[in-house]
Protein backbone atom coordinates (compact mmCIF):
# COMPACT_ATOMS: atom_id res chain seq x y z
CA UNK A 1 0.00 0.00 0.00
CA UNK A 2 1.34 3.28 -1.42
CA UNK A 3 1.33 6.63 0.93
CA UNK A 4 -1.83 7.83 -0.58
CA UNK A 5 -3.41 4.53 -0.20
CA UNK A 6 -2.39 4.93 3.72
CA UNK A 7 -3.88 8.31 4.30
CA UNK A 8 -6.99 7.55 2.05
CA UNK A 9 -7.71 4.56 4.32
CA UNK A 10 -8.26 6.71 7.15
CA UNK A 11 -10.48 8.85 5.62
CA UNK A 12 -13.97 8.09 5.22
CA UNK A 13 -16.90 8.79 2.95
CA UNK A 14 -16.41 11.61 0.01
CA UNK A 15 -13.28 12.90 0.45
CA UNK A 16 -12.19 9.36 0.24
CA UNK A 17 -13.85 9.03 -3.09
CA UNK A 18 -12.22 12.44 -4.06
CA UNK A 19 -8.59 11.52 -3.05
CA UNK A 20 -8.76 8.31 -5.28
CA UNK A 21 -10.49 9.94 -8.10
CA UNK A 22 -8.42 10.40 -11.29
CA UNK A 23 -10.25 13.66 -12.05
CA UNK A 24 -12.59 16.15 -9.28
CA UNK A 25 -14.63 18.72 -11.00
CA UNK A 26 -16.96 21.26 -9.78
CA UNK A 27 -20.83 20.54 -11.76
CA UNK A 28 -22.98 23.75 -11.78
CA UNK A 29 -25.69 23.10 -13.34
CA UNK A 30 -27.84 26.17 -12.74
CA UNK A 31 -30.20 24.47 -10.51
CA UNK A 32 -32.32 22.77 -12.61
CA UNK A 33 -32.71 20.51 -15.72
CA UNK A 34 -32.54 17.20 -14.09
CA UNK A 35 -32.20 14.65 -16.81
CA UNK A 36 -29.59 16.43 -18.06
CA UNK A 37 -27.53 16.88 -14.66
CA UNK A 38 -28.89 13.29 -13.33
CA UNK A 39 -27.55 11.66 -16.69
CA UNK A 40 -24.30 13.33 -16.89
CA UNK A 41 -23.09 13.05 -13.02
CA UNK A 42 -23.96 9.82 -12.18
CA UNK A 43 -22.14 8.42 -15.20
CA UNK A 44 -19.13 10.41 -14.27
CA UNK A 45 -19.09 9.21 -10.93
CA UNK A 46 -19.25 5.67 -12.47
CA UNK A 47 -16.09 6.59 -14.65
CA UNK A 48 -14.17 7.62 -11.51
CA UNK A 49 -14.57 11.16 -11.59
CA UNK A 50 -15.38 13.45 -7.85
CA UNK A 51 -18.16 15.91 -8.63
CA UNK A 52 -18.98 18.84 -5.95
CA UNK A 53 -22.95 18.53 -7.54
CA UNK A 54 -23.53 22.63 -7.71
CA UNK A 55 -27.41 21.32 -7.69
CA UNK A 56 -31.39 22.55 -5.94
CA UNK A 57 -33.96 21.06 -4.73
CA UNK A 58 -34.98 19.45 -7.91
CA UNK A 59 -31.88 17.40 -7.56
CA UNK A 60 -31.86 15.99 -4.29
CA UNK A 61 -32.21 12.15 -4.95
CA UNK A 62 -31.37 9.26 -2.83
CA UNK A 63 -29.40 8.34 -6.21
CA UNK A 64 -27.28 11.57 -5.95
CA UNK A 65 -27.33 12.57 -2.54
CA UNK A 66 -26.46 9.09 -1.15
CA UNK A 67 -23.17 8.88 -3.42
CA UNK A 68 -19.88 8.73 -2.08
CA UNK A 69 -18.28 10.07 -5.04
CA UNK A 70 -20.66 13.05 -4.95
CA UNK A 71 -19.99 15.98 -2.81
CA UNK A 72 -23.96 17.12 -3.15
CA UNK A 73 -24.31 20.51 -2.60
CA UNK A 74 -27.29 22.02 -2.83
CA UNK A 75 -26.66 25.99 -2.96
CA UNK A 76 -29.74 26.66 -4.61
CA UNK A 77 -32.74 25.34 -2.61
CA UNK A 78 -36.31 25.89 -3.36
CA UNK A 79 -36.96 26.75 -6.76
CA UNK A 80 -40.57 27.07 -6.32
CA UNK A 81 -42.51 29.37 -8.61
CA UNK A 82 -45.39 30.31 -6.16
CA UNK A 83 -43.58 32.62 -4.27
CA UNK A 84 -43.68 36.24 -4.17
CA UNK A 85 -41.46 38.31 -6.15
CA UNK A 86 -40.00 39.37 -2.67
CA UNK A 87 -38.95 35.67 -1.81
CA UNK A 88 -38.12 34.56 -5.21
CA UNK A 89 -35.26 37.71 -5.22
CA UNK A 90 -34.68 36.92 -1.74
CA UNK A 91 -33.42 33.27 -2.93
CA UNK A 92 -31.52 34.25 -5.73
CA UNK A 93 -29.28 36.70 -3.85
CA UNK A 94 -28.62 33.97 -1.15
CA UNK A 95 -27.79 31.43 -4.01
CA UNK A 96 -25.57 33.35 -5.50
CA UNK A 97 -24.05 34.51 -2.15
CA UNK A 98 -23.46 31.01 -1.60
CA UNK A 99 -22.34 30.70 -4.86
CA UNK A 100 -19.09 33.36 -4.44
CA UNK A 101 -18.21 32.28 -1.18
CA UNK A 102 -18.00 28.47 -2.59
CA UNK A 103 -15.83 29.34 -5.53
CA UNK A 104 -13.36 30.94 -3.15
CA UNK A 105 -12.58 28.02 -1.27
CA UNK A 106 -13.51 25.36 -3.54
CA UNK A 107 -11.22 22.37 -4.24
CA UNK A 108 -12.15 21.07 -7.56
CA UNK A 109 -9.37 23.14 -10.44
CA UNK A 110 -12.14 22.78 -13.33
CA UNK A 111 -15.43 24.26 -12.77
CA UNK A 112 -18.08 22.71 -15.67
CA UNK A 113 -21.06 24.42 -16.28
CA UNK A 114 -24.32 23.23 -17.56
CA UNK A 115 -26.41 25.95 -17.17
CA UNK A 116 -26.39 29.90 -16.07
CA UNK A 117 -28.17 31.13 -13.31
CA UNK A 118 -30.83 33.66 -13.38
CA UNK A 119 -28.93 36.80 -14.32
CA UNK A 120 -27.63 35.58 -17.38
CA UNK A 121 -25.43 38.85 -18.08
CA UNK A 122 -23.63 38.34 -14.92
CA UNK A 123 -22.74 34.95 -15.11
CA UNK A 124 -21.65 35.45 -18.41
CA UNK A 125 -19.52 38.22 -17.56
CA UNK A 126 -18.64 38.85 -13.74
CA UNK A 127 -18.66 35.36 -13.07
CA UNK A 128 -16.59 34.31 -15.42
CA UNK A 129 -14.14 36.77 -14.94
CA UNK A 130 -14.54 35.87 -11.04
CA UNK A 131 -13.61 31.99 -11.66
CA UNK A 132 -10.56 32.70 -14.06
CA UNK A 133 -9.23 35.19 -11.29
CA UNK A 134 -9.51 31.99 -8.99
CA UNK A 135 -7.30 30.07 -11.62
CA UNK A 136 -9.92 27.64 -12.73
CA UNK A 137 -10.39 25.83 -15.73
CA UNK A 138 -14.15 26.77 -16.86
CA UNK A 139 -16.07 24.31 -19.18
CA UNK A 140 -19.25 25.15 -21.00
CA UNK A 141 -22.07 22.43 -22.04
CA UNK A 142 -24.21 24.51 -24.71
CA UNK A 143 -27.82 23.33 -25.21
CA UNK A 144 -28.20 26.21 -27.40
CA UNK A 145 -26.12 29.04 -29.27
CA UNK A 146 -28.03 31.99 -28.90
CA UNK A 147 -31.57 30.77 -27.45
CA UNK A 148 -32.47 34.54 -27.52
CA UNK A 149 -31.88 34.33 -31.50
CA UNK A 150 -34.28 31.10 -31.37
CA UNK A 151 -37.08 32.91 -29.39
CA UNK A 152 -36.72 35.93 -31.42
CA UNK A 153 -35.81 38.33 -28.26
CA UNK A 154 -31.50 38.35 -29.84
CA UNK A 155 -29.99 41.52 -28.47
CA UNK A 156 -26.92 43.54 -28.87
CA UNK A 157 -25.90 42.78 -24.75
CA UNK A 158 -26.85 39.14 -25.50
CA UNK A 159 -25.02 38.55 -28.31
CA UNK A 160 -22.13 40.51 -26.45
CA UNK A 161 -22.13 38.81 -23.00
CA UNK A 162 -22.66 35.76 -24.52
CA UNK A 163 -19.61 36.36 -26.58
CA UNK A 164 -17.24 37.10 -23.43
CA UNK A 165 -18.45 33.74 -22.00
CA UNK A 166 -17.52 31.97 -25.14
CA UNK A 167 -14.39 33.47 -25.08
CA UNK A 168 -13.34 33.01 -21.18
CA UNK A 169 -14.07 29.46 -21.68
CA UNK A 170 -11.12 26.98 -21.83
CA UNK A 171 -13.36 24.50 -23.63
CA UNK A 172 -17.08 24.07 -25.15
CA UNK A 173 -19.22 20.64 -25.81
CA UNK A 174 -22.12 21.38 -27.63
CA UNK A 175 -24.19 18.22 -29.03
CA UNK A 176 -24.27 18.78 -32.88
CA UNK A 177 -21.92 19.47 -35.60
CA UNK A 178 -23.96 22.46 -36.81
CA UNK A 179 -24.11 23.74 -33.28
CA UNK A 180 -20.13 23.53 -33.54
CA UNK A 181 -20.18 25.34 -37.10
CA UNK A 182 -22.45 28.10 -35.39
CA UNK A 183 -20.33 28.57 -32.98
CA UNK A 184 -17.35 28.78 -35.00
CA UNK A 185 -18.99 31.10 -37.30
CA UNK A 186 -20.97 33.36 -35.46
CA UNK A 187 -18.82 33.80 -32.26
CA UNK A 188 -14.91 32.75 -33.73
CA UNK A 189 -14.49 29.73 -31.72
CA UNK A 190 -11.39 27.73 -33.12
CA UNK A 191 -12.76 24.14 -33.63
CA UNK A 192 -9.77 22.88 -30.99
CA UNK A 193 -12.12 24.41 -28.27
CA UNK A 194 -15.07 22.45 -29.05
CA UNK A 195 -16.10 19.05 -28.63
CA UNK A 196 -19.60 17.31 -30.19
CA UNK A 197 -20.90 14.87 -27.87
CA UNK A 198 -24.81 13.49 -28.06
CA UNK A 199 -27.46 14.15 -26.14
CA UNK A 200 -27.53 11.45 -23.38
CA UNK A 201 -30.65 9.41 -23.03
CA UNK A 202 -33.10 10.14 -20.69
CA UNK A 203 -32.37 8.12 -17.59
CA UNK A 204 -34.07 10.08 -14.55
CA UNK A 205 -37.91 9.52 -15.29
CA UNK A 206 -39.13 6.71 -13.75
CA UNK A 207 -40.39 3.80 -15.69
CA UNK A 208 -42.67 0.66 -14.46
CA UNK A 209 -44.68 -2.03 -15.57
CA UNK A 210 -47.73 0.45 -16.38
CA UNK A 211 -48.64 -1.14 -19.83
CA UNK A 212 -50.10 1.05 -22.81
CA UNK A 213 -53.62 -0.29 -22.42
CA UNK A 214 -53.15 0.82 -18.79
CA UNK A 215 -52.07 4.50 -19.56
CA UNK A 216 -54.90 4.60 -22.40
CA UNK A 217 -57.67 4.00 -19.63
CA UNK A 218 -56.04 6.55 -17.01
CA UNK A 219 -56.13 9.36 -19.39
CA UNK A 220 -59.01 8.31 -20.69
CA UNK A 221 -58.04 7.43 -24.28
CA UNK A 222 -59.73 3.77 -26.39
CA UNK A 223 -57.34 1.18 -26.98
CA UNK A 224 -58.42 1.95 -30.80
CA UNK A 225 -57.67 5.78 -30.84
CA UNK A 226 -54.61 6.88 -32.55
CA UNK A 227 -52.96 8.68 -30.17
CA UNK A 228 -50.30 11.57 -30.83
CA UNK A 229 -48.45 13.55 -28.34
CA UNK A 230 -47.11 16.64 -27.61
CA UNK A 231 -44.98 17.38 -24.65
CA UNK A 232 -42.91 19.99 -22.68
CA UNK A 233 -42.60 23.13 -22.51
CA UNK A 234 -45.09 25.10 -24.38
CA UNK A 235 -43.71 28.53 -26.23
CA UNK A 236 -43.70 30.13 -29.81
CA UNK A 237 -41.01 28.27 -31.16
CA UNK A 238 -42.57 25.21 -30.52
CA UNK A 239 -44.48 25.65 -33.52
CA UNK A 240 -47.98 23.59 -31.33
CA UNK A 241 -49.95 25.84 -33.58
CA UNK A 242 -48.88 23.92 -37.05
CA UNK A 243 -50.01 20.46 -35.10
CA UNK A 244 -53.51 21.87 -34.21
CA UNK A 245 -54.02 22.49 -37.84
CA UNK A 246 -52.59 19.22 -39.13
CA UNK A 247 -54.72 17.87 -36.54
CA UNK A 248 -57.45 19.76 -38.05
CA UNK A 249 -56.84 17.85 -41.36
CA UNK A 250 -56.05 14.51 -40.93
CA UNK A 251 -59.31 14.47 -38.41
CA UNK A 252 -61.98 15.57 -41.25
CA UNK A 253 -60.89 12.16 -43.07
CA UNK A 254 -61.00 10.09 -39.66
CA UNK A 255 -62.34 10.77 -36.29
CA UNK A 256 -60.25 8.00 -34.55
CA UNK A 257 -57.31 10.48 -33.70
CA UNK A 258 -56.79 11.87 -30.55
CA UNK A 259 -54.25 14.69 -29.50
CA UNK A 260 -52.49 15.10 -26.05
CA UNK A 261 -50.85 18.06 -25.62
CA UNK A 262 -49.05 17.44 -22.08
CA UNK A 263 -47.00 20.36 -20.92
CA UNK A 264 -46.47 24.29 -19.12
CA UNK A 265 -47.11 27.51 -20.91
CA UNK A 266 -44.17 29.52 -20.71
CA UNK A 267 -44.06 32.97 -20.69
CA UNK A 268 -46.13 33.28 -23.41
CA UNK A 269 -49.20 34.95 -22.93
CA UNK A 270 -50.72 35.75 -26.24
CA UNK A 271 -49.68 32.73 -27.82
CA UNK A 272 -51.26 30.45 -25.21
CA UNK A 273 -54.37 32.47 -25.58
CA UNK A 274 -54.42 31.24 -29.25
CA UNK A 275 -53.56 27.74 -28.72
CA UNK A 276 -56.14 27.12 -26.22
CA UNK A 277 -58.50 28.94 -27.82
CA UNK A 278 -57.99 26.44 -31.03
CA UNK A 279 -58.65 23.61 -29.56
CA UNK A 280 -61.31 24.73 -27.84
CA UNK A 281 -63.33 24.61 -31.34
CA UNK A 282 -66.23 22.94 -31.58
CA UNK A 283 -64.59 20.34 -34.31
CA UNK A 284 -60.94 19.77 -32.30
CA UNK A 285 -62.26 19.66 -28.75
CA UNK A 286 -63.41 16.34 -27.84
CA UNK A 287 -59.95 15.25 -29.86
CA UNK A 288 -57.67 17.52 -27.51
CA UNK A 289 -56.76 16.14 -24.26
CA UNK A 290 -55.23 19.16 -22.68
CA UNK A 291 -52.62 18.99 -19.72
CA UNK A 292 -51.49 22.86 -19.21
CA UNK A 293 -49.37 22.18 -16.43
CA UNK A 294 -45.64 21.11 -15.13
CA UNK A 295 -46.01 17.12 -15.67
CA UNK A 296 -44.31 15.35 -12.59
CA UNK A 297 -41.51 12.86 -13.57
CA UNK A 298 -43.50 10.34 -11.86
CA UNK A 299 -46.31 10.77 -14.17
CA UNK A 300 -44.26 11.16 -17.71
CA UNK A 301 -44.43 7.62 -18.11
CA UNK A 302 -48.13 7.78 -18.55
CA UNK A 303 -48.21 10.16 -21.28
CA UNK A 304 -45.62 8.30 -23.45
CA UNK A 305 -46.89 4.45 -22.77
CA UNK A 306 -50.19 5.89 -23.86
CA UNK A 307 -49.28 7.24 -27.25
CA UNK A 308 -48.83 6.16 -30.87
CA UNK A 309 -45.89 8.91 -31.53
CA UNK A 310 -44.39 11.72 -30.10
CA UNK A 311 -44.42 14.79 -32.23
CA UNK A 312 -41.75 17.97 -32.39
CA UNK A 313 -43.47 20.76 -34.49
CA UNK A 314 -40.19 22.89 -33.44
CA UNK A 315 -40.17 25.88 -35.45
CA UNK A 316 -36.12 26.85 -34.47
CA UNK A 317 -34.30 24.64 -32.22
CA UNK A 318 -30.76 23.09 -32.17
CA UNK A 319 -31.66 19.66 -30.20
CA UNK A 320 -34.60 18.45 -27.72
CA UNK A 321 -34.24 16.25 -25.26
CA UNK A 322 -37.61 15.45 -25.29
CA UNK A 323 -36.98 13.49 -28.34
CA UNK A 324 -34.69 11.38 -25.77
CA UNK A 325 -37.22 11.35 -23.14
CA UNK A 326 -39.60 9.46 -26.46
CA UNK A 327 -36.94 7.03 -26.92
CA UNK A 328 -36.65 5.93 -23.61
CA UNK A 329 -40.05 4.77 -23.69
CA UNK A 330 -39.60 3.28 -27.44
CA UNK A 331 -41.62 5.87 -28.92
CA UNK A 332 -41.57 6.70 -32.59
CA UNK A 333 -41.14 10.81 -33.42
CA UNK A 334 -42.35 12.81 -35.74
CA UNK A 335 -39.82 15.94 -35.86
CA UNK A 336 -39.60 19.20 -38.07
CA UNK A 337 -36.47 19.45 -40.59
CA UNK A 338 -35.55 21.83 -37.94
CA UNK A 339 -31.38 21.97 -36.57
CA UNK A 340 -30.33 18.65 -35.87
CA UNK A 341 -33.37 16.90 -35.40
CA UNK A 342 -33.89 14.88 -38.53
CA UNK A 343 -30.19 14.08 -38.26
CA UNK A 344 -31.61 12.16 -35.01
CA UNK A 345 -34.59 10.28 -37.00
CA UNK A 346 -34.15 6.95 -39.00
CA UNK A 347 -35.82 7.06 -41.45
CA UNK A 348 -39.18 4.92 -40.87
CA UNK A 349 -37.40 2.98 -37.93
CA UNK A 350 -37.46 5.87 -35.10
CA UNK A 351 -39.88 8.06 -36.83
CA UNK A 352 -40.26 10.56 -40.10
CA UNK A 353 -39.64 14.14 -40.78
CA UNK A 354 -41.29 16.90 -41.81
CA UNK A 355 -40.75 20.65 -43.39
CA UNK A 356 -40.86 23.28 -40.91
CA UNK A 357 -44.19 25.39 -40.30
CA UNK A 358 -45.72 23.37 -42.74
CA UNK A 359 -48.66 22.22 -41.45
CA UNK A 360 -50.14 20.43 -44.89
CA UNK A 361 -47.20 18.28 -44.89
CA UNK A 362 -47.51 17.38 -41.26
CA UNK A 363 -50.80 16.04 -41.87
CA UNK A 364 -49.29 13.87 -44.42
CA UNK A 365 -46.15 13.40 -42.15
CA UNK A 366 -48.77 11.57 -39.81
CA UNK A 367 -50.63 10.07 -42.42
CA UNK A 368 -47.67 8.25 -43.94
CA UNK A 369 -46.75 7.17 -40.28
CA UNK A 370 -50.08 5.69 -39.15
CA UNK A 371 -49.93 3.87 -42.53
CA UNK A 372 -46.14 2.44 -41.80
CA UNK A 373 -44.99 -0.56 -40.74
CA UNK A 374 -43.58 1.43 -37.90
CA UNK A 375 -47.07 2.13 -36.77
CA UNK A 376 -48.30 -1.82 -37.69
CA UNK A 377 -45.56 -3.33 -35.22
CA UNK A 378 -45.54 -0.64 -32.48
CA UNK A 379 -45.10 -3.07 -29.93
CA UNK A 380 -41.75 -4.59 -30.82
CA UNK A 381 -40.64 -1.71 -32.30
CA UNK A 382 -40.44 0.07 -29.05
CA UNK A 383 -37.97 -2.16 -27.99
CA UNK A 384 -35.48 -2.06 -30.72
CA UNK A 385 -36.16 1.90 -30.66
CA UNK A 386 -34.77 1.76 -26.88
CA UNK A 387 -32.12 -0.73 -27.81
CA UNK A 388 -31.01 1.73 -30.28
CA UNK A 389 -31.02 4.75 -28.34
CA UNK A 390 -29.22 3.35 -25.23
CA UNK A 391 -26.58 2.20 -27.66
CA UNK A 392 -26.24 5.65 -29.78
CA UNK A 393 -26.62 8.42 -26.58
CA UNK A 394 -25.03 6.28 -23.93
CA UNK A 395 -24.25 8.32 -20.62
CA UNK A 396 -21.05 6.07 -20.62
CA UNK A 397 -19.79 7.20 -23.54
CA UNK A 398 -20.42 11.06 -23.14
CA UNK A 399 -18.66 10.22 -19.59
CA UNK A 400 -16.01 8.97 -21.08
CA UNK A 401 -15.44 11.49 -23.64
CA UNK A 402 -15.68 14.24 -21.06
CA UNK A 403 -13.49 12.96 -18.76
CA UNK A 404 -10.59 12.60 -20.95
CA UNK A 405 -11.46 16.35 -21.86
CA UNK A 406 -11.00 17.13 -18.48
CA UNK A 407 -8.01 15.51 -18.10
CA UNK A 408 -6.83 16.90 -21.22
CA UNK A 409 -6.86 20.60 -19.87
CA UNK A 410 -6.14 19.81 -16.10
CA UNK A 411 -2.82 18.17 -17.80
CA UNK A 412 -3.43 14.82 -15.96
CA UNK A 413 -2.91 11.48 -17.72
CA UNK A 414 -5.88 9.55 -19.22
CA UNK A 415 -7.86 8.07 -16.38
CA UNK A 416 -6.49 3.91 -16.89
CA UNK A 417 -9.70 2.95 -16.50
CA UNK A 418 -11.41 5.01 -19.39
CA UNK A 419 -9.46 2.86 -21.24
CA UNK A 420 -11.12 -0.10 -20.90
CA UNK A 421 -14.60 -1.35 -22.44
CA UNK A 422 -15.99 -0.18 -25.29
CA UNK A 423 -13.53 0.74 -28.05
CA UNK A 424 -15.21 3.88 -28.97
CA UNK A 425 -15.84 6.68 -26.39
CA UNK A 426 -18.78 8.50 -28.16
CA UNK A 427 -20.80 8.14 -31.23
CA UNK A 428 -20.72 11.16 -32.93
CA UNK A 429 -24.12 12.78 -33.56
CA UNK A 430 -23.92 12.47 -37.03
CA UNK A 431 -22.62 9.68 -38.20
CA UNK A 432 -24.72 6.13 -38.33
CA UNK A 433 -24.62 3.83 -35.15
CA UNK A 434 -23.52 0.71 -35.19
CA UNK A 435 -27.38 -1.11 -34.41
CA UNK A 436 -28.42 -2.57 -37.00
CA UNK A 437 -31.50 0.24 -36.99
CA UNK A 438 -29.66 2.14 -39.23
Amino acid sequence: MDKIDQIVGRIDGPEAHRMKAPVSVALLTGGGDRPYAFGLSTALVANRAFLDLIASDELDCPEIRDNHAINFLNLRGDQRTDASVVRKMFRVLIYYARLVRYAATAKPRLFHILWNNKFEAFDRTLLMLYYRLLKKKVVLTLHNINAGNRDSEDTLLNRATLRIQYKLADHIFVHTNRMKRELMEDFQIPPTRITVIPFGINNSVPSTELTSEDARQQLGIRQDERTILFFGNIAPYKGVEYLIAALREVSACRKDYRLIIAGRPKNCEPYWSAIRDAVSEESLKKLVLLRAEFIPEEETEIYFKASDVLVLPYRHIYQSGVLFLGYSFGLPALVSDVGSLKDEIVDGRTGFAFKPENSADLAKCIDRYFESELFADLEKRRGEIRAYAMERYSWNGIARTTINKYADLLKLPAPAALNRGSATACVDSNSPASNDLT
